[in-house]
């Protein structure tokens, strides 16, 4: 029975970019924006001014006050801090600008090596944009747990001018609060631009699905060739072995023999008995010594005799 083999996802999803150098760009502006958002959350952290902000719209009537949870715990009543001043909202937001900037600092070399796929950019932007929201709803939560003074919509901080506060040092850490709601706000717009972007980009044009058949076809011809290759006993896939005897004959005059001979061409130069057997003196023939020498033997014969 065959086994059906899935398709890879990148039939089903795009891969590519159609500008693989917008990506950049969006990196650029994302920068200085998740740059501030961590200054500002770094500063907010360990309660720097939101229990002050708290007792200072506690002043002016506009919400609760802190001394609040003090009575309860007095009276054996339970209290529920309102969110939007509770510790977890500011760790929370500081957890969130480091989380912006290691993902920021994570797609330029996951972009650089085309890994930063348009549904995987859609993906991680749509969680960041969920994250956002979920800091951005609680930052202008509502506190209701005083019934003498409601706050039924966004803090003060945020709804009015900072020079309402009662304590004039109190200004500065408003401007910073509201900043920080502001600069949250921006980084989801951007957050949303990006997230629109990746998916036009997943969704493929006629012209892309088009060059994605031709490929896919291109593929399947090639695996039906390779099938009818394996399977074909008439065209061999190895080089058969000869069974009979191999085949004698003189070997060939080695390269060895031509090298010495160059080699003694060369430096026949520098035999010591050259410059002997050199004109003026040539060196006899082989013939011409034996031949004076059974010369000689003769004429000694002739003249024991």
């Amino acid at each position: 029975m065959m086994r059906m083999r899935m398709p890879p996802l990148r039939d089903f999803f795009p891969t590519k970019w159609r500008n693989h150098n917008l990506m950049y760009i969006f990196m650029i502006i994302e920068l200085p924006l998740t740059i501030i958002i961590l200054t500002l959350t770094g500063i907010a952290s360990h309660d720097l001014y939101r229990t002050k902000l708290w007792q200072d719209g506690a002043d002016n009537g506009f919400n609760s006050s802190p001394n609040d949870r003090l009575y309860a715990a007095a009276n054996h009543r339970p209290f529920k801090t309102p969110i939007v001043w509770s510790s977890f909202i500011t760790e929370y937001n500081l957890v969130l600008g480091i989380l912006s900037v290691f993902v920021w600092i994570t797609k330029i070399p996951v972009h650089i090596l085309h890994m930063l796929t348009p549904p995987l950019s859609a993906f991680v932007h749509a969680g960041l944009i969920a994250v956002y929201i979920y800091s951005v709803r609680y930052q202008a939560g509502p506190d209701m747990s005083d019934p003498e003074h409601p706050q039924p919509g966004a803090p003060w901080y945020i709804s009015k001018k900072c020079s309402v506060a009662a304590v004039k040092t109190d200004v500065h850490y408003c401007m910073q609060a509201k900043a920080l709601f502001a600069f949250s706000i921006i980084l989801i717009l951007y957050y949303v631009a990006v997230l629109g972007v990746s998916l036009q980009n997943c969704v493929m044009t006629k012209e892309e699905r088009q060059e994605r058949e031709e490929l896919r076809e291109e593929r399947r011809t090639m695996k039906e060739f390779e099938d009818y290759v394996l399977k074909s006993p008439g065209i061999p896939m190895t080089v058969p072995r000869q069974t009979g005897p191999m085949p004698t004959g003189m070997p060939g005059k080695a390269s060895f023999h031509k090298t010495i001979t160059r080699s003694t061409d060369v430096s026949s130069a520098d035999l010591p008995l050259r410059q002997h057997f050199s004109s003026p003196n040539p060196r006899r023939s082989m013939h011409q010594e034996s031949a004076e020498t059974l010369s000689g033997h003769q004429a000694q014969s002739q003249t024991s005799f």
